[in-house]
């Protein structure tokens, strides 16, 4: 295969580079940012360097590769994870206008196959996307929509994995939570009653490499752990395997006003099935549970 891979400097996006060409495949990643090359070359990629917004640049850089495939992993969310509706702002024009200049370039490149990187919360069945005036949801939706209507017009064959929330040694927003655990700084809500979909991000690249000639044009995925998880039992998992202290517990009304989406996420209840990836694709996650998972990133981390 030959796969240009949108976001290909981010949290997903280089992993998933290096897991393709170390299976073999021609890839072309794709990142805005100079800096990034270096790093990207060392992966053994080719580089295409292009802001996803300007349309006319992106499909002269996706027609130059000449993919058979191309894989939506844009992004644009802080390094410690978003907290407040502004900081997804970036990531949802990418959502809109970015997915459909992509849709355009690999249409005009002669892709046969478009795989998007969605986010189970946010899409039209997760917890956060009732709200119809929300931005990120609707961006979401947006980004979904755009590729199941060119799939259904014969235009490309889309496929959407809806990924759970990511946590590995590679993943910022993990980094940062087990750094805040470590200082007892990330405390747990009194009453959590949440259930988080999560998937390592070895798992999300392994289960997107499958999707790539396995899944059926049209096919929308849960990819996620074998069992949901609360916030609580996150936090206090990360507190046991890294010997910290217990962490400390705070009623319900404080996360709401200084950290509204940590508040969100002990309410949300939202245990998916993977039953479908594991059937469809051959794939199964390594790491059954966030703790497995949790273990294993600190074993190797140490």
């Amino acid at each position: 295969m030959n796969v240009f891979v949108a976001g290909g400097s981010g949290t997903i996006g280089k992993p998933l580079v290096r897991a393709l060409v170390h299976s073999g495949h021609s890839v072309t990643a794709l990142t805005r940012s100079l800096g990034k090359l270096d790093e990207l070359r060392g992966l053994g990629a080719s580089i295409a360097v292009t802001d996803a917004l300007n349309r006319e640049a992106l499909i002269a850089s996706v027609t130059a590769a000449h993919p058979t495939h191309v894989v939506h992993q844009l992004t644009a969310l802080p390094k410690d994870a978003p907290r407040r509706p502004s900081d997804l702002r970036a990531t949802n024009r990418l959502r809109v206008d970015g997915t459909r200049h992509l849709l355009d370039a690999a249409i005009h490149a002669g892709a046969r196959r478009f795989i998007v990187g969605s986010f189970a919360m946010l899409s039209p069945r997760g917890p956060l996307s009732g709200n119809t005036d929300d931005e990120a949801a609707a961006a979401v939706r947006s980004m979904e929509n755009q590729v199941l209507e060119a799939t259904d017009r014969g235009l490309i064959e889309g496929v959407i994995l809806r990924y759970g929330m990511f946590y590995g040694l590679e993943t910022p927003s993990t980094v940062a939570m087990i750094e805040m655990v470590r200082k007892r700084r990330l405390p747990v809500v009194r009453g959590d009653a949440g259930q988080l979909p999560l998937i390592h991000i070895d798992d999300a690249v392994s289960a997107t490499v499958r999707a790539l000639d396995k899944a059926p044009a049209g096919s929308i995925y849960d990819i996620v752990d074998d069992r949901a998880v609360s916030l609580t039992e996150i936090v206090e998992a990360i507190a046991e395997l890294t010997g910290s202290a217990r962490p400390l517990r705070v009623p319900a009304w404080l996360p709401r006003m200084i950290a509204p989406y940590m508040a969100r996420m002990t309410s949300i209840r939202m245990p998916l099935s993977n039953a479908r990836a594991k059937a469809e694709l051959a794939w199964r996650p390594k790491y059954s549970t966030m703790r497995e998972g949790l273990a294993q990133m600190l074993q190797d981390a140490a």
